[in-house]
């Protein structure tokens, strides 16, 4: 244990299963970690249910045609696949002998949250945790395991909190790449959705996200609602319903020079002007593992908004996770899909590196969490004459220019996750980086590229996967709108009707005098995934 050393008998101890931890590659130690420091654990505790079977149904449901789903209610999924109070009492007597207070316990989502000195947190839950340097900043790190007392081994399965180190998020980019129709502007993403025909009416309804909730997982910065009217003005378009959501004290803190805050702006300008209709939930947590995990938590659980689509932007290598975090977030996702909640992702703005330029530490990575095959990943095109080509502005890495160079849509083979179901069949390459198969990624793709957003009162163009996720889920929200019914998860009913997209057959998401990538070719690809949905072929396709 750093910072200290426990007076407990070595016996009571246990590693908890899943949580060793590497440090981010290139940290530099730089002294201890300061005791007295406010901290926030998550505690995740077993389901009273078996979640095998929640598995088990998931999978069953997923391979019939969208008419004969059934989903279950988020108080079905508590009352079957909660906690047990006993097991969230265990948590928390323990907690308070180590003066740590419980700031929040949700039978439903199976966590505690504690709060406390460092100091407490390491004399409850032991850990070797210090200060380091890297290259996003220093952060507080913790590497090897969690040691648990023996009373709480068979109860606790995931502690999350010591860690803060964030997750990765590319800069908004400041200009376009495409050679087509661009303006300085950029386009609204309205005009990208008619391009990818995304069906505007079913059975006379005007089809616009009109009874749908997206949520938008934002982990920092913040939106204007002044820019965001003057946007949507601009846009045509009433303005949406856009409601922020405090996840473990996050918040919509916009600032005049935020990074995060073009993102945010971003998502909510392209959900936004696609799905007017649709009420826009964004919910803010702090930029770290378990804040990323509360707040995809908290939108799947949401039963006051009850979101039918989430779309994330942010993300980090799916091989710098611990395995407890892979799979306190599979099991996020396994609930979701037992809702029938579409989860959308970005694959990376930086190709195979996946980090940007400054970040890179020479090996190929895919991003998580659209590496889950529970998740839809969401990869990247641009309009190179009208037509549809891999993302990729041919720039070499450069940690010297604003962003770094090398952007490009990102896609691989996982080393993490097997063959998924429905990516089974498929002549899908082996991983440039282990020559192992696994999971592919991404699944779709659609313009990256020329995005107009307004961010700091400044119109201009924006990109990135991260724009193409949200207009992703608003693509799903326009669907699910039209059969009165989700979409869930919605991976194998894409696959099982690939001739709903456009193939993309041009380009790499190699990194330009830096690294190679996979090229697109006939068929699925690891730059583009299946291609380019065309709107009104899904809904015609989906229906039968």
């Amino acid at each position: 244990m750093a910072n200290g050393k426990s007076t407990s008998p070595a016996s009571q101890w246990v590693p908890l299963p899943g949580s060793n931890r590497q440090l981010l590659p290139q940290s530099v130690p730089i002294g201890p970690a300061d005791l007295k420091a406010t901290v926030a654990l998550t505690v995740k505790v077993r389901s009273r249910g078996k979640l095998a079977e929640l598995d088990d149904a998931v999978k069953k449901e997923s391979a019939k045609p969208l008419k004969e789903r059934t989903y279950i209610s988020r108080e079905e999924l508590a009352q079957r696949y909660g906690a047990d109070a006993d097991d969230l009492d265990k948590v928390e007597l323990y907690a308070n002998k180590h003066h740590l207070r419980v700031a929040d316990r949700d039978e439903a989502t199976r966590r505690v949250v504690l709060k406390g000195t460092l100091e407490d947190a390491l004399s409850a839950f032991h850990a070797d945790v210090h200060m380091y340097q890297h290259a996003s900043g220093p952060y507080r790190g913790r590497r090897g395991e969690i040691l648990v007392p023996a009373e709480l081994k068979d109860v606790v399965t995931g502690i999350f909190g010591f860690d803060t180190h964030p997750k990765h998020r590319a800069p908004r980019r400041l200009m376009g790449t495409s050679s087509g129709t661009a303006t300085n502007l950029g386009e609204f993403a309205s005009e990208f959705a008619t391009r990818y025909q995304f069906p505007t009416s079913s059975s006379s309804t005007k089809l616009d996200g009109t009874g749908q909730c997206i949520a938008l997982i934002e982990l920092g910065g913040g939106y204007s609602n002044n820019d965001l009217k003057i946007f949507f003005s601009e846009a045509g378009v009433p303005m949406p319903k856009v409601v922020a959501v405090s996840i473990d004290h996050g918040a919509n803190h916009p600032t005049p020079q935020g990074l995060a805050d073009g993102e945010v702006m971003l998502d909510i300008e392209v959900a936004g002007v696609v799905a007017p209709g649709a009420k826009l939930a964004v919910y803010f947590a702090p930029n770290s593992d378990s804040g990323f995990q509360d707040a995809i938590r908290a939108a799947v659980h949401d039963g006051a908004r009850k979101p039918s689509v989430v779309s994330i932007s942010w993300g980090e290598p799916d091989d710098f996770l611990t395995a407890q975090s892979v799979q306190s977030y599979h099991e996020i996702f396994t609930e979701a899909a037992a809702l029938g909640v579409t989860v959308c992702a970005a694959s990376g703005d930086h190709g195979v590196a996946d980090l940007d330029a400054l970040h890179w530490d020479k090996r190929i990575h895919v991003n998580h969490p659209s590496s889950d095959p529970l998740v839809l990943c969401c990869g990247g095109t641009q309009i190179d004459k009208n037509v549809d080509v891999v993302w990729n502005d041919g720039t070499p890495f450069d940690p010297q220019v604003f962003g770094g160079g090398g952007w490009a849509s990102g896609g691989g083979i996982s080393p993490v996750f097997g063959v998924p179901d429905y990516q089974k069949g498929l002549p899908m390459p082996s991983s440039l980086s282990t020559s192992q198969p696994g999971r592919g990624c991404p699944d779709i793709a659609m313009t990256a590229d020329n995005y107009r957003t307004r961010v700091h009162g400044v119109d201009g163009p924006s990109g990135g996967t991260s724009a193409v996720t949200p207009l992703m889920a608003c693509l799903v929200a326009r669907l699910n709108q039209a059969f009165e019914k989700n979409l869930g998860f919605v991976n194998p009913l894409l696959y099982a009707n690939a001739q709903a997209f456009t193939d993309i057959t041009q380009g790499t998401n190699g990194i330009n005098q830096t690294i190679e990538g996979y090229p697109a070719g006939k068929g699925w690809d690891a730059c583009t995934g299946l291609g380019a949905p065309i709107g009104t072929v899904l809904l015609q396709a989906l229906g039968k």
